[in-house]
């Protein structure tokens, strides 16, 4: 019964994942494939000696530090004020999940116009309050939280509704209890509502931090890694060399692959006691 999937696995993840391993061994040439000759840990050794990478590691840990936290903080906010089942929050919710079913591209290209230094919106808006105008994309300075902003932007909603369906789940019942008990605001939040959503925070804080991990379609349409490598990421580096050194790619790839699994295991070594299923 399982046997499709498996199929289906082996040939999307584990046989991908097991050549990635194979060619990073390799000086492995695309064009010309007879060129190609193994050279062992040369990769591996190459990829700890370059500053290059370092920077786009430190740039990627940043990215994904910002995207994580701001979007975990203002989706938890938001689901707090959408919880109540009424036809106007039922609005909002289809309204806030818009931008993640619209195409990244569509997206890139609004936030672009948004952010042009000379007659974006985002300007305009600054001059209009007295604030000096941005160089957002335009500024090595400014170009990452310009990046971060429009991720946020971007999956807010989609996390928002899972935090508002796990508010929705809990038995009322255990808010009556604490109101006798003449439990404040605070204390409802931190001993009742944050344990028992505490699964879908996990999860959401997982999920995050891969995706983050392995953005490239923002970058890519908005930046192209600009400028002066500051919202350079590893997916984006490892793009970059899918040419003319693939060997090299696919070794940073299987490091970026070690990075994320180590996340993931400390994350669940430091927070897993920590999440409540009952």
């Amino acid at each position: 019964m399982i046997g499709p999937a498996m199929v289906g696995i082996f040939v999307f993840v584990l046989y991908p994942m097991g050549y990635l391993i194979y060619l990073s061994f390799y000086n492995y040439n695309l064009m010309n494939k007879a060129r190609s000759r193994f050279i062992g840990l040369d990769n591996y050794l190459q990829i700890l000696s370059r500053p290059d990478f370092y920077k786009v590691l430190w740039n990627t840990a940043i990215y994904t530090f910002g995207v994580v936290v701001l979007t975990m903080a203002i989706s938890l906010l938001i689901a707090l004020w959408l919880k109540k089942k009424t036809k106007f929050n039922a609005f909002v919710q289809a309204g806030i999940f818009t931008p993640h079913i619209i195409s990244i591209v569509s997206i890139a290209l609004v936030w672009l116009w948004l952010m042009e230094p000379n007659l974006g919106f985002l300007n305009y808006v600054l001059t209009s309050v007295g604030l000096p105008p941005s160089q957002w994309l335009q500024s090595s300075s400014t170009a990452m939280i310009s990046i971060i902003i429009v991720s946020v932007w971007g999956s807010i909603g989609y996390y928002s509704l899972i935090i508002v369906a796990a508010l929705q789940g809990i038995n009322p019942s255990i808010y009556e209890a604490a109101e006798l008990d003449n439990a404040n605001k605070w204390q409802v939040f931190y001993k009742i509502t944050f344990p028992l959503i505490s699964p879908q925070l996990f999860f959401i804080l997982i999920i995050m931090t891969i995706g983050s991990f392995k953005v490239f379609d923002t970058v890519r349409i908005m930046t192209g890694g600009g400028p002066n490598n500051a919202t350079n990421t590893l997916v984006y580096y490892i793009y970059n060399y899918r040419t003319t050194n693939i060997g090299y790619a696919s070794a940073t790839g299987v490091v970026l692959m070690i990075i994320i699994g180590i996340l993931t295991l400390i994350y669940f070594r430091l927070l897993a006691k920590r999440v409540h299923y009952q």
